[in-house]
Formats: C-alpha cells, sequence, structure tokens
C-alpha cells in the first residue's frame, strides 16, 4: 500500500469514526478548568488542551502529559477528556493532553519528539501554567503508552533533562517489531491485519520497527528510567509484550506496579465496563498523586 492509499483509507476511517464509538463517560463531574494552548514544537505549533482543578493552590503544581491512543492514526485529544479531567481533579496536579500529529501523514519518530517538544517547553517556561518544573509524569492509552514510553526512553538518553517521576502505560503497543499474527490471539483482541496496517502506517521504514523509540521493548538499557504503573487488559494481544517490559524494568531496578484485568479487552478503559474502567482511571490518578507526593 503505497502513500497515497494509506491516506485515502485512514480519510475513510476517520471519516466513519473507526476507533471510536460510543464512549465512557465517568460517574461523577469534576470540577476542572479546560483551556486550549498551542506550543512550540519541531512540528510548528502543537494543540494542547491543559486541565487545571478549580481550587486554590498555594504552590505551583505538578504536571502530567496524557497522549491519546488510536493506533497512531486516529483518536484526538478530546477523546481522553473526561478522564483528564478526572485526574486533574483526583490528583491535584495540572494535566496537559497532548494532540499530536497522526500517521501517515506524519510517520515514526515525528510524535515521540513533538511530544518530548511539548514536555521540554513546559519544562523551560514553568510559568506560563504556574507548575512546577521539577515534577512531571506522562502517560498514555494503546498507541499513547507506546509514545509515553518512547519520550522516557527519549529522555534518558539525552540525559534525563525531564524531570519524570512516573510512567503510565495503559495497555501499550510496545513491539511493533513482532507480526501482529505471531502475538497472541483472542477473540476480542484487535484483529492481526488491521494492527498491521496501523504499524505499517506508523513506520517510515520496516526497520524502523526496530528502533527503541518505536517498540521500547526493544531498547538495550532501561536504567534509570522512571517508575512505572503498567496496566494490561488479559484479552489483549499487547499484553504479553506489557508484562515483558515490565519484568525488564524490574531487572534494571525500575520501581514498577503492574495490574491485569481479567476478562478486559484492548481498549476497556474507554470502551468496556464502567465500574472496571473507573477502577483502572482511579488506579492511574491515585499513583501520579503519590508519585508527585515523594
Amino acid at each position: 500500500m503505497n502513500q497515497q492509499q494509506q491516506l485515502a483509507m485512514v480519510q475513510r476511517m476517520r471519516q466513519n469514526d473507526i476507533g471510536t464509538g460510543a464512549a465512557l463517560q465517568p460517574s461523577s463531574t469534576y470540577a476542572v478548568t479546560v483551556e486550549e494552548v498551542m506550543i512550540p514544537t519541531t512540528k510548528g505549533e502543537t494543540r494542547v488542551l491543559v486541565y487545571k482543578p478549580d481550587r486554590d493552590h498555594p504552590a505551583p503544581l505538578p504536571v502530567f502529559f496524557n497522549m491519546h491512543g488510536g493506533g497512531f492514526i486516529l483518536g484526538q485529544a478530546e477523546g481522553d477528556d473526561p478522564w483528564c479531567r478526572l485526574i486533574a481533579d483526583r490528583a491535584d496536579c495540572l494535566v496537559i493532553n497532548i494532540d499530536y500529529s497522526l500517521a501517515p501523514e506524519n510517520k515514526f519518530p515525528t510524535a515521540v519528539h513533538e511530544c518530548y517538544d511539548v514536555v521540554k517547553w513546559v519544562h523551560t517556561n514553568p510559568g506560563s501554567f504556574s507548575v512546577n518544573p521539577s515534577l512531571f509524569a506522562i502517560g498514555g492509552h494503546s498507541a499513547g503508552g507506546n509514545l509515553a514510553a518512547a519520550v522516557c526512553l527519549l529522555n534518558q538518553q539525552r540525559g534525563s533533562e525531564l524531570p519524570f517521576v512516573l510512567q503510565v502505560i495503559d495497555y501499550g503497543v510496545l513491539d511493533v517489531a513482532t507480526d501482529p499474527a505471531e502475538k497472541p490471539s483472542f477473540e476480542e483482541a484487535i484483529p492481526a491485519d488491521i494492527a498491521r496496517t496501523f504499524n505499517a502506517m506508523y513506520l517510515e521504514t520496516p526497520e524502523d520497527a526496530q528502533d527503541p523509540l518505536a517498540s521500547p521493548v526493544l531498547a538495550p538499557t532501561l536504567e534509570g528510567l522512571p517508575e512505572a504503573l503498567i496496566i494490561t487488559a488479559e484479552k489483549d494481544s499487547l499484553a504479553q509484550e506489557a508484562r515483558t517490559y515490565a519484568a525488564r524494568l524490574e531487572a534494571s531496578g525500575v520501581k514498577v506496579t503492574l495490574k491485569e484485568y481479567v476478562g478486559a479487552a484492548h481498549g476497556f478503559t474507554h470502551f468496556g465496563d464502567l465500574q472496571m474502567a473507573e477502577d483502572a482511571w482511579y488506579r492511574m490518578s491515585d499513583k501520579i498523586r503519590e508519585a508527585f507526593s515523594k
């Protein structure tokens, strides 16, 4: 499939809202102010949604950076809007929800560097949002989980210039080098042919799949990475690579909390059982708050 064919296919999927559907909504509402901001990056300007809890804060707030899912080619920041409100309120932090550039128009490693640039800009300009530039956490869902892990690895490569205290990987794709057909198979899982197509659209060349910023599980060293909360779904073909990544992190001296939701499928925090989804979101927000309080 050439670039023109990829674009035509993706445009049809976006028009039909493939991968979105009737998303879950939290059972509670949260008093949070939301602002749309453009942040300068290597892509030019990147749109972010900024969430701030509606209460007085005597000290600058820590920051959680969020990246949505969608296989690198679908979705937008608004898809995580209700949950970013929950995190901002429960973790008592600023949430910056990054509307990163999608493939195939913008292939790997564009989104990785773009998300990194957003974090670096906030770190360099803390007064813009009245934030604490020494307390950052980052996380994402599905493809966004990949980007969160990749940004942490890129930060490691650059001497840990960004102060991440936690990474949250929610059913992330961490291995785009292995053929999806060779991964564990479940009736509820993303079909292998679709996963293969999405991966091909994300990567510039097949060789890029071996790059740790595309496949974090292949990173040569994980030492010095931030603490990790890794969430998996039992009926997800990506669960095993997340377990492998968690084990490698632990072997490298990184503190890891691994939580697998029994019976859950990929995307359960957005399209599954509300009680199970909220349990996961509460777990994420509580872990973020705990990391910031240390």
